[in-house]
């Protein structure tokens, strides 16, 4: 199959800032590998036997469950143990696994950075498709200038999933996904902005990168705690400033 590339990121920290909350939170990362670009067609279709319309876009229409499945099918393919298992809706994650995975939150933004503290890593127009550039659908990987780890199209294009819980406080299952699209202006198409959906839905403008790394412990690493979504998940309050309720 076409191969997935992966660029090996070092240990560091993220500052994370949840602007609806009003909150941040320092997570220190240990190494770890991330696709140099968004899962392409062509490796969905290869992957999970589909058809690619065009091999060298991102993959899109894909929702968090069926990215998961599309990692663990992956890792199986590799000879890798999986890193999720998965039962019905029910998802877990063996944090121990070096298998394909999604990206925890922070490894995301970390990763999309590289070293960056501004919203965007360059020039937008030259590293990013966003709404500016007038296209229609997402464009080929790769077509904009890398990050200075080496990734691409981490800004526009497509938004990208990952492993988080949004907020499980008010939004259920709701699954962060970061990055920003081809179709959204400046202001969603920065490095800090958190957005989310069912795991089960699907959009034109969300694909996902994969992610390889395996660590101590059991439900918690690299930012992600199961222990810390519980705890929102039986919390309480008005709703903060600018959310809306989920329907």
């Amino acid at each position: 199959m076409s191969d997935v590339e992966l660029a090996r990121i070092a240990a560091g920290s993220v500052v994370l800032h949840d602007a609806r909350r009003k909150t941040r939170r320092t997570v220190r990362l240990e190494p770890f590998e991330i696709g140099v670009y968004p899962v392409t067609q062509e490796q969905l279709a290869e992957v999970l036997g589909i058809t690619a319309s065009d091999p060298r876009r991102p993959a899109v229409d894909v929702s968090w469950q069926r990215a998961v499945r599309f990692c663990n099918a992956l890792s199986e393919w590799e000879g890798l143990d999986p890193a999720y298992a998965v039962d019905a809706e029910d998802v877990r994650w063996y944090v121990d696994s070096d298998g394909y995975r999604l990206p925890t939150e922070a490894e995301w933004e970390f990763a999309c950075r590289a070293g960056s503290t501004a919203p965007h890593y360059g020039p937008l127009a030259e590293v990013a498709w966003t709404a500016a550039d007038g296209v229609r659908s997402p464009q080929p990987v790769g077509g904009k200038l890398p990050n200075l780890n080496g990734l691409f199209d981490t800004l526009g294009n497509v938004w990208e999933w990952c492993w988080d819980f949004l907020d499980t406080e008010r939004y259920d299952d709701y699954r962060v996904f970061r990055g920003g699209g081809y179709a959204d202006d400046a202001w969603s198409v920065r490095a800090g902005v958190r957005r989310g959906g069912p795991p089960r839905s699907s959009s034109d403008d969300i694909g996902f990168r994969v992610a390889r790394g395996g660590f101590d412990g059991t439900d918690a690493a690299q930012g992600w705690s199961a222990a810390a979504d519980r705890g929102r998940a039986v919390g309480g309050g008005a709703l903060p400033p600018g959310w809306t309720p989920r329907r």
